[in-house]
């Protein structure tokens, strides 16, 4: 019955957008293409599988102590899988350095190695699910408040080295999968306080990462990401947006824009446009900031909607990656990543849907009242049922029954940990 009902609200959808010269099948088809990178951090809270694991620092933080989170790599890959059955699509995984097979080896940042990443190829080989990177410089001895940026050469070179060897297995996991794996490089360095070395530390960044690129791979690809500050580290941050997009601006690489790593009247759709003017693509990662870079779970927001607007206005589709970047502890880790997927990918079908065409001719034609009215009832289109039908032909449950799904999963599996 829920799906002869779920067929007709498509069916009267279906109409309602082709009234509008919308071919709903067209947005089904591109939301198959549409394909996150789920973030693993988000089933174990930033924890990582180095057997010489610490306390989370670097500016960043996990909150809540919600009991259930993943221990091991059996746990959160079985985590991971148990999401991946709630979202409608094909998606990818994205690795910190510090989620590693490393099979009780002690490795040190600077002596990761493909070869710690071979079982997540396969499991990814295994589970369709292609593989993002990113290098990991919080959580260590040698962090500190500065690591690429470091005067100290020795703790400076470690950290290089590390992010060389980062790309190497980058590249390994795009060669494995047939698609560039696309790492992120983003570091913590900043000061507490007021600094007057500003320029110093931002030199040795710029010269660090001039080294870490020397090598061309074919496989994989750079973006970098900035941030406004860090817990600790609230007066200066060294890799600001203006020195990311600057460097990524005249090395041509791309740029990371996280949705939390801004001020709170800054537009992150706003950048889309502009940016992609200077560097090759962009690269998202999607989270929700409540006054500052929280990482809560991302929901459907005006700053979202607006940014996969853009997205779609700007006819990039072809030249942004999505990811997810939230690790809330304070609630069921599972039920977090399928709120977060699925309401990135219902920002995506309104965007999708939105009665581009017409509203351009409006605006071209100076119809500043035509414009606006439209852009409001465009807001009240029935574009749920259209991404009911996507979840339909997915076979995954449909509205809030996957709620369904993670209390089960709860009772017979994290609870028992």
């Amino acid at each position: 019955m829920k799906e002869e009902l779920i067929n007709k609200a498509y069916a009267i959808a279906k109409e309602r957008y082709a009234e509008l010269g919308i071919d709903t099948e067209k947005v089904i088809n591109q939301m198959q293409d549409f394909h996150l990178s789920l973030h693993c951090w988000q089933a174990d809270d930033v924890a990582g599988f180095e057997v010489q694991g610490g306390e989370l620092t670097g500016g960043i933080q996990s909150t809540g102590n919600y009991p259930g989170k993943a221990r091991n790599i059996d746990e959160l890959r079985a985590d991971i899988i148990k999401a991946k059955s709630l979202i409608p699509g094909t998606h990818r995984l994205n690795l910190h350095e510090i989620y590693g097979d490393f099979q009780g080896e002690v490795v040190d940042r600077d002596q990761v190695e493909p070869r710690h990443f071979a079982s997540w190829i396969e499991w990814g080989k295994e589970n369709n699910m292609k593989l993002d990177f990113n290098s990991t410089s919080f959580s260590h001895p040698k962090s500190g408040n500065l690591s690429l940026s470091n005067p100290d050469e020795g703790i400076r070179n470690f950290w290089i080295e590390h992010t060389k060897r980062c790309r190497a297995v980058a590249e390994e996991m795009g060669k494995a999968q047939g698609d560039p794996c696309i790492m992120n490089l983003w570091v913590h360095d900043g000061s507490k306080d007021m600094t007057v070395n500003k320029k110093l530390y931002r030199e040795l960044l710029k010269d660090s990462l001039d080294q870490i690129f020397t090598t061309k791979y074919d496989n994989m690809k750079d973006c970098i990401e900035s941030k406004v500050f860090g817990i600790g580290l609230e007066s200066y941050t060294v890799g600001s947006n203006d020195f990311y997009t600057s460097y990524a601006a005249k090395n041509n690489k791309m740029i990371t824009l996280d949705t939390g790593h801004f001020h709170p009247t800054e537009s992150v759709a706003d950048k889309v446009s502009a940016m992609l003017l200077f560097v090759p693509e962009l690269m998202l990662h999607v989270s929700r900031p409540v006054r500052w870079d929280s990482d809560h779970v991302t929901i459907m927001d005006d700053p979202t909607l607006d940014l996969f607007s853009e997205i779609v206005r700007a006819d990039a589709l072809d030249r942004v990656h999505y990811g997810l970047d939230y690790f809330d502890g304070s609630i069921n880790r599972i039920g977090a990543y399928v709120i977060g997927s699925r309401a990135a990918q219902k920002c995506m079908v309104r965007a999708l849907l939105e009665p581009i065409t017409t509203l351009r001719k409006y605006e071209a034609e100076d119809k500043g009242f035509q414009r606006l009215a439209l852009l409001e009832e465009a807001k009240a289109l029935p574009w749920n049922a259209v991404y009911d039908e996507f979840c339909l032909r997915n076979n995954v449950p449909v509205g809030q029954d996957f709620i369904a799904d993670v209390e089960q999963y709860e009772k017979d599996v994290t609870s028992k940990r």
